[in-house]
């Protein structure tokens, strides 16, 4: 549990030795999986600043956040992995779901927007910083030499994945009364 937390501190501080760490570490799938679940759960629960504490929005923000975090992931791969790749890069699958898992750590602030004076700011905040440490995480995943090539291939990524959760939350979301 130790390694665990000193592993989330020093991916949102977005220390990129911890993600070639990761990268390594087949052993750490696991503690990625709960770093995606749990900061999407923060969003879910930080969604009661809002329209306050209500289980179906929260429900569906949680899930947004997931299926959100999926799509990046997904298209990071391709886009990354694939179509934007460096000569030095090289996508093994495992190793690029565990670094980029471990990139939501930032996301687990989330909670604190259930304060209503601060729900804007906290969710605008934790996503510029989700984005920074994705991008961090896939430079050392995808070994790119440089920064903005990660910061491109997480921009286009993260662009179509939101619109996926905007879709999804247009045609699955509650509806607002």
């Amino acid at each position: 549990m130790i390694v665990f937390t000193y592993r989330l501190m020093r991916a949102a501080l977005l220390d990129a030795s911890v993600y070639e760490e990761i990268e390594r570490d087949r052993s750490a799938g696991w503690q990625a999986l709960a770093v995606v679940l749990l900061s999407s759960l923060a969003a879910g629960l930080g969604s009661a600043g809002w329209r306050g504490p209500e289980l179906s929005v929260q429900v569906s923000v949680t899930a947004m956040a997931l299926v959100t975090w999926a799509a990046w992931a997904v298209l990071v791969l391709q886009i990354g992995g694939r179509w934007l790749s460096e000569s030095a890069t090289r996508v093994d699958m495992g190793e690029l779901l565990r670094t980029v898992g471990f990139a939501a750590a930032p996301g687990l602030l989330q909670v604190f927007a259930a304060l209503p004076a601060v729900t804007l700011g906290v969710y605008v905040v934790t996503w510029i910083w989700m984005f920074a440490a994705m991008v961090v995480a896939i430079r050392q995943a995808l070994d790119y030499a440089t920064t903005l090539h990660a910061v491109a291939v997480c921009a286009v990524a993260l662009s179509l994945s939101l619109g996926l959760a905007f879709l999804l939350g247009v045609l699955l979301g509650p509806t607002v009364g």
